[in-house]
């Protein structure tokens, strides 16, 4: 298969050229900031939204792209248009943006930083099947960080603690998903994104005060308010997600995912529940493609 084409460092490369050295920062102290997006039927969705978080997130890092907003969302659609003849049969790419702070001994060093914008093929078999079997999650016993270490908003790759908690999942389930408590014991966030929960009818999802806000998250939320949904931003204890009617998880790639077991427990009636189709199916009508049966086109063989 013929290799993605990238841009780093000020040019557009294979992705295989896409290399960082041992002594750069990103890779020695996890000294790194990124943003992902993805396309539907090889439209990029939201970058704008994305690439704002993105910033905010450099700007909290104190990392300097030397690119502005707009040259970044230039080079990203410069990227998928460079691509676009390799994109799969009813197939869609993930975009990656990420900012290190170059090859600097100390933090203050005025070193260039290395700045990538990395497309990569949607594996869609990782993660197809759930859509109708509902993913196992596991609420991990490792927590996520808290906001006086490290602000959760940020979107970085200084992720040991989500590893540990991915670790602690698979020792239950080799495909369970894991699910992260704040410090009070509250639910923050799984390992790549948002977690929701349908409760008497409402949807509920943990408060942006210490999670990632999300993109997919707030999407929902504003979907929910169009189909009538209420909705609910509250702290959220493990007994709520165990007790609740529907479970699924959001983020940018598979979108809304929804959850049959949690810790071992089924969650509801049916999965994915009624609440849970209809904010799917409002997804897909406004990405303009069906995201599941793109998905279920790619699951593997029962």
């Amino acid at each position: 298969m013929p290799e993605l084409i990238a841009y780093f460092n000020g040019n557009f490369v294979p992705d295989s050229q896409c290399l960082i050295h041992a002594t750069d920062r990103g890779f020695r102290v996890g000294d790194v900031v990124y943003d992902l997006q993805r396309t539907f039927d090889g439209n990029v969705f939201r970058l704008r939204e994305h690439l704002e978080r993105f910033m905010r997130s450099l700007s909290y890092a104190r990392l300097d792209p030397g690119l502005s907003l707009d040259e970044l969302e230039s080079l990203t659609q410069e990227v998928i248009k460079r691509n676009a003849h390799l994109r799969q049969p009813g197939g869609d790419f993930t975009i990656t943006q990420f900012v290190t702070r170059g090859r600097a001994r100390h933090v203050l060093d005025p070193v260039p930083p290395t700045v990538c914008i990395l497309p990569q093929h949607i594996d869609f078999s990782q993660y197809s099947s759930f859509y109708r079997t509902g993913v196992h999650v596991v609420i991990a016993k490792t927590r996520s960080y808290h906001t006086a270490s490290l602000d959760p908003k940020v979107k970085h790759y200084s992720r040991m603690n989500f590893v540990l908690a991915n670790l602690e999942a698979t020792d239950v389930d080799p495909d369970a998903y894991p699910v992260l408590l704040d410090m009070d014991g509250n639910v923050a966030e799984h390992i790549a994104g948002n977690v929701f929960i349908v409760s008497n009818g409402v949807l509920k999802t943990p408060g942006d005060r210490s999670v990632l806000q999300g993109d997919t998250r707030k999407a929902i939320l504003q979907i929910a308010a169009q189909l009538e949904i209420p909705t609910s931003e509250e702290d959220i204890q493990p007994y709520d997600v165990y007790t609740a009617d529907e479970v699924f998880l959001t983020n940018t790639t598979y979108c809304i995912l929804p959850a049959g077991l949690v810790d071992n427990r089924s969650i509801g009636d049916e999965v994915p529940g009624p609440v849970t189709r209809k904010i799917q199916a409002a997804w897909s009508e406004m990405v303009g493609i069906d995201f599941v049966d793109q998905a279920l086109y790619y699951s593997p063989p029962a």
